[in-house]
């Protein structure tokens, strides 16, 4: 088996090219390696792609050799921890199958929306190794059709060959419908982000849905609908809802439709729409800020401003008493961090939170400790005083 060396031990999978030390020559692009610490012994195996900015992914640490199969049993092992252990089909016919590296499986991401298998694909590894994976997924998850996408700049980063689609994609997917505990939604595979529909909040939508139940309610970057839809279904008073995204809230409109539930939706930028509404006095029972992923590297620090600016404004349309409900999804701020900045802008406004829960995604989206970026999505549930 091939050979790469670390200059330095680092039990986090992702090895950055600096601590890169000799590679053996027949090591080529996706290739599964052996690798060595400084004294050539045996730390753990990965996948290696030079080309890559990140060149080695660490798939197990230890001594004892790993075959391909290594990675159908780790595909068994995700299946029976959704569907043996947590039995997510009970309550939904979404739910994230495969979730990266938590799952032994670096570079793949799989969602399951029905029959549909929606993968996105970030490494050349994965890619290369989808003819058997695919039939694994499907064997494991009950799934018969796939949707793969590629971001064109990992694309090229990782040079993952895109000019053909992979002949197991199943050709003409475009929409498809799922339940989510009693709410239908319907994912639009063109017009979506990621794999199509955001499975890591479902918990947090059933949780602010009975929050919402009588009040008033406030739904800054509302994506597809998947909060306002829920707490209409559970009895929400007044749902306002905003996003940028002219194609999300044309998806949220359907989505709304679906379940038969009245929603106001707006396209605006919710920075320049939340400042409107400070200046005209405007009050909610509950305020969602559920925005996209704003930090995107540890040094940026205009990333961090807008979730200051964001709760900043959030909270201002909170009514004394009423609930405020922020989530970051940045994986390069921790919660910590997220935390400070919150509080930080709330205290600016001479007011104080009433922290009750801080929750994360559902358990088919598991976070490796020694991958603590794994742990992207974080919610702050609070009173604001």
């Amino acid at each position: 088996m091939p050979t790469v060396s670390i200059k330095t031990v680092s039990f986090h999978p992702s090895i950055w090219p600096k601590m890169i030390g000799e590679v053996s020559p027949d090591a080529k692009p996706g290739d599964l390696v052996e690798v060595l610490d400084k004294q050539g012994e045996t730390f753990g195996w990965g996948f290696f792609n030079p080309r890559s900015n990140m060149p080695l992914r660490i798939v197990s640490h230890g001594k004892d050799p790993i075959d391909e199969d290594f990675f159908i049993d780790a595909i068994r092992d995700a299946a029976e921890l959704r569907k043996g252990i947590f039995h997510l089909g009970e309550h939904t016919s979404a739910y994230r199958c495969i979730h990266a590296d938590a799952d032994r499986l670096p570079g793949l991401v799989a969602d399951r929306f029905g029959d549909i298998l929606s993968l996105e694909i970030t490494t050349l590894a994965a890619w290369q190794r989808l003819d058997t994976w695919i039939p694994a997924l499907h064997e494991a998850f009950g799934t018969e059709r796939t949707h793969i996408q590629i971001d064109p700049k990992l694309a090229r980063i990782e040079c993952i060959p895109t000019k053909q689609a992979h002949p197991l994609a199943t050709p003409g997917i475009r929409k498809v419908k799922i339940d989510e505990h009693g709410a239908t939604f319907e994912i639009d595979f063109a017009e979506g982000h990621k794999t199509g529909f955001f499975c890591d909040q479902r918990d947090n939508r059933l949780r602010l849905a009975k929050l919402a139940s009588g009040r008033s309610m406030l739904d800054l970057c509302c994506y597809s609908g998947g909060f306002s839809v829920h707490a209409a279904k559970a009895g929400a008073k007044e749902i306002h809802a905003v996003d940028l995204d002219e194609k999300a809230i044309a998806m949220a409109q359907r989505n709304a439709n679906l379940n038969g539930t009245r929603i106001k939706f707006t396209h605006a930028d919710a920075f320049t729409w939340a400042r409107t509404m400070v200046e005209n006095g405007r009050e909610w029972d509950l305020v969602l800020a559920d925005p996209p992923k704003f930090v995107t590297g540890r040094d940026d620090e205009k990333g961090r401003g807008k979730y200051h600016d964001l709760n900043k404004l959030a909270a201002q349309l909170v009514r004394p008493g009423g609930f405020l409900v922020t989530c970051s999804c940045s994986g390069m701020l921790n919660e910590f961090e997220f935390e400070k900045l919150v509080t930080t802008a709330v205290h600016k406004l001479g007011r104080r939170l009433q922290i009750f829960d801080r929750t994360g995604p559902g358990p088919d989206h598991p976070t490796l400790s020694n991958y603590p970026e794994s742990r992207y999505l974080k919610v702050i549930w609070a009173r604001v005083w």
